[in-house]
């Protein structure tokens, strides 16, 4: 029996000094098992290796996964996996970060830009005029199709007919304009 084996023996069996025996036994193949899998990464990986054994360490020990190591291999096998848990865990929060992940939804409608009635503020109407107004420098035809669909109270099919675009176009300006506005209203 090799001293890894042992040591998760006693591991298994509740040792609490198991874990500081086994670290220096594994380190340096665990350093490059982590080595390996970072270089199959694309480039721009941010996670180096000794941090990822590090995690992947932390995680073996913390988790359920440390009753059932029988021997050396079944736990290089275990780190390995959880080296690849954590770098894919790594890549789905830059990914969601990258499509706007941090950021919430809101949905919008045409009340949401401001309503001129009795109940809204003149200054909601001059933000709204505002914001047009340069939204039309930027856009004309997106800013037209805002006039229309607003303060004409036109249906997105009736306002693309206006405007000789097709109605799909006409559902994909709308979106943007309405985010566009929405963002120079609230400061976003």
């Amino acid at each position: 029996m090799s001293d890894v084996t042992r040591i998760l023996s006693q591991i298994e069996s509740g040792d609490p000094h198991g874990a500081e025996k086994l670290l220096p036994l594994v380190y340096d193949e665990l350093r490059k098992l982590a080595a390996i899998r970072i270089a199959q990464e694309k480039p721009g990986q941010t996670l180096e290796a000794t941090a990822l054994v590090h995690e992947a360490y932390l995680r073996l020990l913390n988790g359920d996964e440390v009753s059932h190591w029988d021997s050396r291999g079944h736990f290089f096998a275990a780190a390995a996996e959880a080296m690849r848990r954590i770098l894919i865990d790594q890549a789905r929060r830059k990914q969601s970060q990258k499509r706007g992940g941090d950021r919430q939804r809101v949905l919008l409608d045409a009340a949401a830009l401001a309503v001129a009635d009795e109940n809204q503020p003149d200054e909601d109407l001059l933000a709204l005029d505002e914001a047009l107004r340069q939204f039309e420098i930027e856009d004309p035809v997106k800013a037209r199709l805002v006039m229309l669909r607003y303060f004409a109270g036109l249906s997105i099919e009736e306002a693309a007919k206006a405007l000789g675009i097709s109605a799909t176009t006409a559902k994909r300006h709308w979106i943007y304009a309405r985010s566009w506005l929405y963002g120079k209203i609230h400061g976003k």
